[in-house]
């Protein structure tokens, strides 16, 4: 299993950034900064592909309002295959959340290929597939 890295620099050419981001794309902090600064993140662009990163809001109010954008983020890698994406902790920083809130949010994506989560993330998720087959 391989895991997001806990500290991106640098990217491939067909690697993304995927970072936690406000509805208005105000990118000024956390891994939002890293994305802006780093990975093409467009200032006022709160949602979706912008350079070599991808923004998920997660600033809007509860767990269920992030839920619809980690869905939309799925189905583009499903259909970007050939494409590596990187999934920052999203949420669990000025958001607020904790690991176990978001990582269920995610679970469809354990099994592509080509998405890396982060680490407390696939431990979540292997422990609730685990304890669901008892």
């Amino acid at each position: 299993m391989k895991y997001t890295p806990e500290n991106i620099t640098s990217l491939g050419e067909d690697e993304v950034f995927v970072f936690g981001s406000n509805l208005a794309g105000n990118h000024a902090g956390g891994a939002a900064r890293v994305a802006r600064k780093r990975f093409g993140a467009i200032m006022g662009q709160g949602v979706g592909m912008q350079g070599q990163s991808y923004a998920i809001p997660t600033m809007q109010g509860g767990v269920e309002t992030i839920r619809p954008y980690v869905d939309d983020f799925i189905e583009l890698a499903r259909e970007w295959d050939q494409t590596t994406f990187y999934v920052t902790r999203i949420g669990c920083g000025i958001a607020g959340f904790t690991d176990e809130e978001i990582a269920p949010l995610f679970a469809e994506a354990l099994s592509l290929y080509n998405v890396r989560l982060p680490e407390s993330f696939v431990k979540i998720l292997q422990a609730r597939s685990a304890s669901d087959k008892e």
